[in-house]
């Protein structure tokens, strides 16, 4: 149990999970393409000594791996767990009373503490002090990527009715004035807007406070979907074994634990260019107006650590979050939507774009299921749930006979493939909400949806190699077999969509006259089928961070019946289009600086790269 960020870097260190950078490192550019690397090949946490232009150090990495998280909160994961788990189904507690004494009495504990210290025991300094890490070449300028934003209910103040969350905070760049403004980009379904959205009908500021660092458990927490009733801040003293202790000053709330601690007020509709900005799509977020914070004091405890990450195409350091979530939750979705059985956000297409999941089908428990029925309820529950709504794709399959699992992924897709009727199971919700970050849509926050639903009997035996009917079509000689009943077809680059409706209505009429081509469902039309058929994470991160289904999912004979739309061959146009955001390239002159921290005798020459 850790009091505070250094003691968990002396104990990573003591443990043979961390290492110190002792040269002198540049935040810009030079500090995230270490960081990547060092992910990249497994590697321990890492320990910038040496912050050129700051006087604070810096660590990253630190959740780099399951088996080093596990390890940070090896001795109150279980009661974590087990105090989650009792959220979720209460009656065990009340069945099982003495087996679950020592979860009450963890639970209790959690509570946040009010105490003394905080601010007067920090020191004030300015945003120009700190590590500004500057991550991409294109990125707008320095933001936290570990930030726990705090926010009050101004209804109902206190940190029980508190908002603990991650949201990208700018700190130099575009028109911010420096030490006195930063961005704050929150994006839909967070819980800090309900928060400012009451604060605007009360006429008045939201008061916001920014903490940096501290136990990694209050890190963890604001990332953390937690249930119904049960605050980050009780959560991260909870996962920390240490209440959460907190104090206020000028009106602003501190947490007495935390390495930095921002405070400032977002004023009603006061907002300034944010971004752009490398994100977990593997793209830029470009430059949007989003809430501008007007900085009212910054504090640094004795000792500081700057934490931070680097997000880019997945899986990163945010992909172990995930996993951390997903075990620290995990039968939530079961209780919150009865009849799903499982339903896993996958990493490799950026989490929100896509969504494979698991279901019940006992609308007619007295016959076999002969179309998906209950699992298109549970579709609309699904997209209708938290974060969950942001999807685009929602592969959902009805547990039958055979056990699934939706984390075995090209078995899991192909299982739905081999019975998806393309006639009757594919179901489009248009003008819709997707994520914020995703420029796949038709404007921010703006985009479709699909769910493709199967159950029942095998339909078709899928392909394991390209068919002939997809060989030496004209203007599409580049064909890639992807996984069983998925092929990657290479086109002509896109320029609009008048003209891509005239590509792919000659592609489909070029299989059509061919004959039927029962065996392959998805022929996805890309601008490499080579990168697409590479590996399984090219074609799940460019598939389907590419596309917007309304817009671009087309068919072989392809019609309407009854405004249902229908096709005997699924055309998945994943090429870029020229809305879309810039894909991340890492800067090859920062890529050839950083050699120097890998060679012998230098501090990063023990990995191995």
């Amino acid at each position: 149990m850790y009091e505070n960020l250094e003691q968990c870097v002396i104990d990573l260190e003591r443990n043979g999970h961390l290492i110190r950078i002792r040269e002198e490192v540049d935040p810009y550019l030079e500090m995230a393409a270490i960081h990547l690397k060092v992910y990249e090949a497994g590697g321990p946490a890492l320990l910038f000594e040496n912050v050129k232009g700051s006087k604070f150090r810096a660590v990253s990495n630190l959740f780099g791996t399951m088996e080093r998280s596990r390890f940070i909160f090896r001795q109150t994961w279980d009661l974590a767990t087990n105090v989650v788990a009792l959220r979720n189904d209460p009656i065990k507690a009340m069945k099982q009373p003495f087996k679950h004494v020592d979860t009450a009495l963890g639970a209790w504990k959690a509570l946040p503490m009010k105490s003394q210290g905080g601010a007067s025991a920090m020191q004030e300094i300015q945003i120009s002090d700190l590590p500004l890490i500057h991550h991409w070449p294109m990125d707008g300028g320095a933001f936290v990527t570990l930030p726990q934003v705090y926010s009050e209910d101004p209804d109902k103040p206190g940190p029980m009715n508190s908002n603990l969350g991650m949201y990208r905070v700018q700190l130099s760049g575009n028109d911010y004035e420096m030490n006195k403004e930063i961005g704050l980009h929150y994006q839909i379904h967070r819980g800090i807007g309900v928060h400012q959205s009451k604060a605007v009908k009360r006429g008045e500021p939201l008061k916001v406070s920014c903490f940096v660092g501290g136990p990694p458990a209050h890190t963890l927490s604001a990332v953390m979907p937690l249930p119904e009733g049960l605050s980050e801040v009780a959560f991260a003293g909870l996962l920390g074994g240490r209440r959460f202790r907190y104090s206020y000053q000028d009106g602003f709330c501190v947490s007495n634990d935390a390495d930095f601690v921002i405070t400032g007020e977002i004023h009603p509709y006061d907002t300034k260019p944010e971004g752009p900005f490398g994100d977990h799509l593997g793209y830029y977020s470009l430059t949007h107006p989003f809430p501008v914070m007007k900085v009212h004091k910054v504090y640094a405890r004795p000792n500081a650590i700057w934490p931070f990450t680097v997000v880019g195409r997945p899986p990163q350091e945010d992909t172990v979050f995930g996993a951390l979530i997903h075990e620290l939750t995990g039968d939530a979705i079961k209780h919150e939507i009865p009849g799903v059985k499982e339903v896993h956000a996958v990493d490799a297409a950026g989490v929100h774009p896509l969504l494979f999941a698991i279901g019940s089908e006992r609308y007619t428990p007295y016959e076999k299921a002969k179309q998906p029925a209950e699992i298109l309820t549970l579709a609309n529950r699904i997209l209708g749930t938290g974060q969950l709504s942001l999807a685009k794709f929602l592969f959902i399959a009805a547990e039958e006979d055979q056990p699934l699992d939706s984390h075995h992924e090209i078995d899991f897709l192909a299982y739905i493939l081999e019975r998806l009727d393309l006639h009757r199971d594919i179901h489009f919700y248009t003008n819709t909400t997707i994520d914020t970050l995703d420029y796949s849509g038709t404007g921010l926050n703006t985009g479709s949806k699909v769910v493709f639903a199967a159950c029942g009997d095998k339909k078709r035996e899928l392909c394991k190699e390209v068919p002939e009917q997809l060989k030496a079509l004209r203007g599409f000689e580049a064909v890639s077999l992807i996984m069983p009943g998925v092929v990657a077809v290479q086109g002509p680059a896109f320029t609009d969509y008048g003209k891509a409706q005239q590509n792919i209505q000659q592609l489909a009429e070029a299989i059509a006259s061919k004959g039927e081509l029962h065996s392959c469902p998805l022929i996805v039309l890309c601008d490499d089928a080579a990168f697409m058929g590479d590996t399984l994470n090219n074609f799940l991160w460019a598939a389907f961070t590419r596309s917007n289904p309304s817009h671009d999912i087309h068919g072989v004979n392809s019609y309407y019946k009854d405004k249902h739309w229908a096709c005997d061959n699924m055309i998945l146009d994943a090429r870029i289009k020229p809305h879309h955001a810039p894909p991340l390239v890492p800067d090859p002159a920062v890529e050839k600086s950083i050699e120097r921290l890998f060679v012998k005798g230098a501090s990063l020459g023990s990995i191995k790269l």
